[in-house]
């Protein structure tokens, strides 16, 4: 476990950050097949309240929910990414430390 683990999680870090910025400002790309459908589905509900003179409320709140929920997925994905680094760190410093004292006996 040593740099090679840490540098694809550092990647994956930046990914997963790259989505979350993009979730917060409203962009589709990062959501998955699911939160995508629900969204379609929610602005179309929204289009056919605009078309029956209605009130979107309704719609506008869910399409803000499921952001919502794909923000705190993200977060959570994010938290476990950085969890992992700090234990393949941790673990990494423990085996440096271990070969080192090993020397001296």
């Amino acid at each position: 476990m040593g740099n090679p683990d840490i540098r694809r999680l550092d990647r994956a870090i930046r990914q997963t950050t790259k989505k979350l910025e993009a979730v917060r400002r409203g962009e589709w790309w990062p959501l998955t097949s699911r939160e995508r459908l629900a969204m379609t589905r929610a602005m179309a509900s929204g289009a056919r309240s605009v078309h029956r003179g209605r009130s979107t409320t309704g719609a506008e709140d869910r399409m803000d929910s499921i952001g919502s929920a794909a923000e705190m997925r993200l977060n959570a994905e994010l938290t476990a990414l950085h969890g992992e680094r700090q234990r393949l760190i941790t673990e990494a410093a423990r085996a440096k430390a271990e070969r080192k004292s090993s020397r001296w006996f």
